[in-house]
């Protein structure tokens, strides 16, 4: 399903070039400035707005937002990494006989996220370490 979603946001940009500037972008003019008259070696340009996950424009956005944090309140104190645990006993309780943790992705996600939450439940709010002045968080499948 993942997969599906990231391949229609992709559709979605490509068959909207004429709407988000693409004419800006001049690739396909300078290569034949330069001389090459196959269009299969020049390529076609896709432009991907700020808002696409994982774009170049949103790593690029993401990593000054990261370094702006660092900039203002100084090198982090902690990092902290959760993984998820395919013998969690939330996940175990509700799989089917002879079901297996990777059998059902959506389960495992889905008890992640709440885990996930109550974490920054514990760390945000509750202040567990102490108040924080800021945070940062990445979620990698």
């Amino acid at each position: 399903m993942s997969i599906k979603l990231e391949t229609s946001k992709l559709d979605y940009f490509r068959n909207r070039q004429d709407k988000i500037r693409v004419d800006l972008y001049q690739g396909i003019v300078d290569g034949v400035a330069i001389g090459e008259n196959r269009g299969s070696k020049i390529g076609k340009r896709i432009i991907l707005l700020a808002s696409f996950v994982g774009g170049p424009k949103d790593v690029q956005k993401r990593y000054t937002d990261i370094m702006t944090l660092v900039q203002k309140f100084g090198k982090p104190d902690i990092v902290l990494t959760m993984t998820c645990n395919p013998d969690w006993i939330e996940i175990k309780k509700e799989l089917y006989p002879g079901e297996a943790a990777q059998d059902r992705p959506d389960l495992v996600a889905r008890i992640f996220k709440e885990k996930l939450e109550q974490l920054k439940n514990e760390l945000f709010k509750k202040h567990i370490f102490r108040k924080l002045s800021a945070y940062m968080y990445v979620i990698e499948f």
